[in-house]
């Protein structure tokens, strides 16, 4: 408690009265969203789920009980045993192994093909959107092009030009999700430059390129984090799309979306074939938009505190 003295006229009557002390501590963006982020159940189970799969995944090499390539020839297609989890495919090969295999392979290309998007789409949207006028608008017209070609097509012609290269596919598919990005974060750089700690800068005379990476760029990462976790599901199931149709991962690496396709020319006779990666692979793929709806709810400025 706190007291303050009063003085009445010209009497010289002093009173005090007590004023109680409250102090509220301050609370950063980021705490605020990851409060919220906790009360949402599903996206918290979600995280951990995903958590498990990438730990499971890096120590694959670990865990795993055979190699991807060890093959039993007089052991194909065999049904679930204590010896293979998931049975043995056409090959021999343990599917269990390969299933844990796969997931490197697609998470790592959902991953590394989704930071790909964010990079060029952040870098291109944040220059348009603070450059303005002439330059915005023909940038922005470059990516409405873009946007009416199919992604299949620009895919298929980095692969056919530059060879079925593993990395070349982290690049293909992430130079197809960056459209979306760059007009996301436009909108966001358009608005925040009018704001005062901008024009502070300018007003110093801090360089166009220093504005917008350490200013701007770091105030709109709540919308590109959100954006992130959206667009690794897709780019997984690009992947396994390609993959279907045999311009994805080759063999004898092999992905959730090859391992589908095996399991599909085989399903009549050995349906755990096609059963155990489909459940891996729609599993992530809830789990990434559980997720990502909560990120967006715990992230939106103009959310209500709980």
């Amino acid at each position: 408690m706190s007291s303050l003295s009063l003085t009445m006229g010209q009497t010289g009557v002093t009173s005090e009265v007590d004023i109680p002390a409250t102090h509220e501590a301050g609370q950063s963006l980021w705490k605020d969203a990851w409060l919220r982020l906790r009360k949402n159940r599903m996206a918290v189970i979600s995280l951990a789920v995903l958590a498990a799969e990438a730990l499971i995944c890096a120590l694959t090499p670990l865990i795993a009980p055979y190699g991807f390539e060890t093959q039993t020839l007089e052991n194909t297609l065999a049904a679930p045993s204590f010896a293979h989890w998931f049975g043995t495919d056409a090959l021999g090969r343990d599917l269990f192994t390969r299933v844990l295999y796969g997931g490197r392979i697609s998470l790592a290309v959902g991953i590394l093909a989704s930071l790909v998007s964010v990079v060029v789409g952040v870098v291109y949207g944040a220059t348009a959107g603070f450059m303005g006028r002439r330059m915005d608008s023909i940038m922005m017209r470059v990516v409405d092009v873009l946007y009416a070609v199919p992604f299949i097509f620009l895919v298929i012609i980095l692969m056919v030009f530059f060879g079925r290269n593993i990395f070349l596919l982290f690049v293909a598919l992430g130079f197809t999700q960056w459209l979306t990005m760059a007009r996301i974060v436009r909108g966001q750089v358009i608005t925040l430059k009018q704001k005062e700690f901008v024009e502070a800068a300018r007003s110093m005379g801090v360089r166009t390129s220093t504005i917008i990476m350490r200013h701007l760029v770091p105030n709109s990462l709540g919308p590109v984090i959100v954006y992130l976790t959206l667009t690794i599901p897709t780019v997984i199931l690009e992947e396994a799309f390609l993959s279907f149709l045999g311009l994805g991962v080759q063999a004898p690496m092999a992905s959730w979306g090859t391992l589908i396709k095996d399991g599909v020319d085989v399903m009549e006779i050995s349906p755990y074939q096609l059963v155990f990666p489909a459940i891996m692979l729609a599993t992530t793929l809830f789990c990434l938009n559980f997720l990502g709806d909560g990120l967006r709810d715990a992230l939106d400025p103009k959310g209500a505190k709980d």
